[in-house]
């Protein structure tokens, strides 16, 4: 691949002209996105934007207030409740996304969330909720953790959730079930959950409130969850045995071990509290910790208790009339995409603006905590960068590529830029994290005990992290990049294993699985990047049937869209979804990487963007476009909606006005 090939955009002081009739509207509509973009820069020179789940994570907060018995914010939490009311659906309840069908779990915690904040169960909304929970089969078809916070406010049994005893901690690493075998996410989340689960304390609730008149049955009565449509039938009865064998067996452990078990928990969880960022950097994961904590009997006072309290707090979106928590906070993720945007526009104030936030970025390189993914790889250096502010136990190679291909292109821009260190101990490290089968897993490498998702506490199907296509595409797309060269197939390199891997994941519709961004558009916009990258032509079987893909299933609006029903594990292909701009973009750059800007589709898109663009250079986009885990939790980045369309505008400025279709970068 020839850096040259693409230079950044029009030299300074050069208007962009193109042969196309649409250049002047589409400078303008650069022009204008880019003004605003870059005064979202903050002064330190890095950009975050909001990152939306569903309603069941500020519904959690206010449970989790009240559980610990804090003294309610009655302004937050009826702007919290403004949230919840805006975002129940006609028919009652609460889906995952935008435009998503009812969620049993999501609309009890906030049925709950609502009552706990004094809405009447009387009041129509409320009833209409419980109507809607009653008739999908009542709270008792809520998912494991639904559960266990039902158990901890005593609304159900523990008996309804499964057996998870905290001496799982102490298992020697060759067992079948070992914390080192489960994604980040899981261990982050259930280290404090095992303790809690063992200590079972009892929710505060000073108002006393309960929902069992969400229960179709008794909720006293209520048993385990039936096997999950995902999960083996011969795993799922192994572990459903044992679960009845500890039943007996766990009353009969000695204290001692129990206490021994208890500490090893307590002290993972405090090793990685990471401060005021919160443990893992994840909600589910920092509310755990610090009602782990309380049930220890540890002063909520104490400094680093207090630190993990307002780690929670940070998650706020505290919006007078209407506030929600978000799930974790995004300022790398959003700044490095942010970054390779602006450079592809090649405005000198953009430039300019990148430089800074590529200077914010290098010193969040994390190079002296081996984190829990050195288990695997305990003689691997160091050397990438998390997702959020700070993270150091937990950095992924998603981030990581994407944040070393921004510097690596502002470094051919100018060469006075020296990020080779940088550059140089990412690339050490995303290589050192790849799996056997020549892909990457986000945070852990090996993560493939698929056996595991059969437990009967992960009825959710989400809890490893093994290779997937996109974030494999991007680390190609990264070693790619920085070698310069056309990968040779069937070599032995980390690229030729990756380039084989990625190849051998292709959809027999010629598309690429999205797993962090939805969906399929999103798995094939990475893999045309790192295809064309690794040096495969246009020509290509593999290229040509993706892009025959892309064009067949763009909407007759000119734009894309897709929605978390193709994540149904029945997905028998495409189903049309309602156009967005950042899956348009996704289209757009997919499409030009691999040399299709003048496709008919293209030109389409194009005008879509141009057509739906607001008068502050931004796009309305309510959806939800990106993935936390498939069928269970999904999530609204703002910032796609900013940085993906400008990209893609300036790239097809850029391809225009040059000639070439080639594009000389891994993004």
């Amino acid at each position: 691949m020839r850096h040259s090939a693409l230079s950044f955009a029009p030299q300074a002081g050069v208007a962009a002209v193109t042969t196309d009739a649409t250049a002047p509207v589409l400078q303008r509509a650069i022009t204008l996105t880019l003004k605003t973009l870059l005064a979202d820069q903050k002064p330190d020179g890095h950009w975050i934007y909001e990152l939306e789940a569903d309603a069941t994570i500020p519904a959690e907060y206010v449970l989790m207030v009240h559980y610990l018995g804090e003294p309610a914010d009655a302004a937050l939490e009826a702007s919290i409740a403004n949230y919840l009311r805006r975002n129940q659906t006609e028919d009652g309840g609460w889906p995952l996304y935008y435009g998503g069908a009812f969620d049993v779990s999501a609309s009890v915690k906030a049925y709950f969330a609502l009552k706990m904040i004094g809405d009447s169960p009387d009041a129509a909304h409320m009833a209409r909720a419980r109507a809607a929970i009653r008739a999908h089969g009542g709270a008792e078809c809520c998912n494991v953790f639904t559960r266990t916070l039902l158990a901890l406010f005593g609304v159900i049994p523990w008996r309804a959730v499964p057996v998870m005893p905290v001496e799982i901690t102490l298992l020697p690493r060759w067992f079948p079930f070992h914390l080192s075998k489960v994604s980040y996410w899981t261990r982050t989340v259930l280290m404090p959950l095992l303790v809690l689960n063992a200590l079972k304390p009892r929710a505060r609730n000073p108002r006393g409130v309960g929902i069992d008149e969400l229960f179709v049955k008794p909720p006293g009565q209520l048993g385990l969850l039936p096997k999950s449509p995902h999960q083996s039938r011969f795993w799922f009865s192994m572990f459903r045995l044992a679960d009845a064998g500890l039943r007996v067996l766990e009353a009969y452990f000695p204290r001692a071990l129990r206490q021994r078990a208890i500490d090893r928990a307590a002290a993972f969880v405090r090793e990685r509290l990471n401060g005021e960022h919160g443990l893992g950097g994840i909600f589910p994961a920092m509310v755990n910790a610090v009602q782990m904590f309380d049930a220890l009997g540890v002063p909520s006072d104490s400094p680093e208790i207090a630190a993990a309290r307002r780690a929670i707090d940070k998650l706020l979106v505290n919006k007078t009339e209407c506030s929600y928590c978000q799930p974790c906070l995004s300022p790398v993720w959003d700044t490095a995409l942010m970054i390779h945007a602006l450079l592809e526009t090649g405005d000198p104030a953009a430039i300019q603006a990148a430089r800074r936030g590529l200077e914010w970025l290098r010193p969040l390189q994390i190079l002296d905590t081996p984190g829990d993914w050195s288990v695997r790889r305990p003689k691997l250096r160091p050397g990438g960068w998390a997702f959020q502010y700070a993270n150091p136990h937990y950095p992924d190679v998603d981030d990581t590529a994407v944040v070393a291909m921004a510097m690596h292109r502002a470094s051919m821009c100018d060469p006075a830029l020296d990020f080779r260190h940088a550059i140089a101990r990412a690339a050490e490290w995303v290589t050192g994290m790849q799996c056997r089968n020549g892909g990457w897993g986000a945070f852990e490498p090996e993560n493939t005990q698929i056996y595991l998702n059969s437990m009967p506490f992960s009825d959710h199907g989400a809890l490893l992290d093994p290779p997937t296509a996109d974030v494999s595409a991007r680390c190609l797309s990264m070693l790619a990049q920085l070698d310069g060269r056309p990968v040779m197939p069937g070599g032995r390199t980390p690229a030729a294993q990756a380039l084989a891997y990625l190849l051998s994941v292709q959809e027999r519709d010629g598309s690429w699985y999205g797993r962090w961004g939805m969906n399929y558009i999103y798995g094939t916009w990475s893999a045309l990047c790192a295809l064309n990258a690794a040096g495969l032509p246009p020509g290509a079987a593999p290229v040509q049937r993706a892009v025959a893909w892309l064009t067949a299933i763009q909407n007759d609006d000119g734009g894309w869209g897709e929605d978390g029903v193709s994540y149904q594990l029945e997905y028998n292909g495409y189903e049309p979804a309602s156009s967005t701009a950042s899956q348009t973009a996704w289209a757009l750059l997919g499409l030009m990487a691999v040399g299709a800007a003048d496709h008919p589709a293209v030109a389409r898109g194009i005008a879509w963007l141009i057509e739906r663009q607001g008068s502050d250079g931004l796009w309305h986009e309510p959806h939800y476009t990106a993935t936390g885990f498939a069928r269970v939790f999904y999530l609204r980045y703002h910032g796609y909606s900013r940085y993906f369309p400008l990209w893609a505008l300036a790239r097809y400025r850029n391809v225009k006005q040059q000639g070439s279709r080639a594009i000389g970068f891994g993004m």
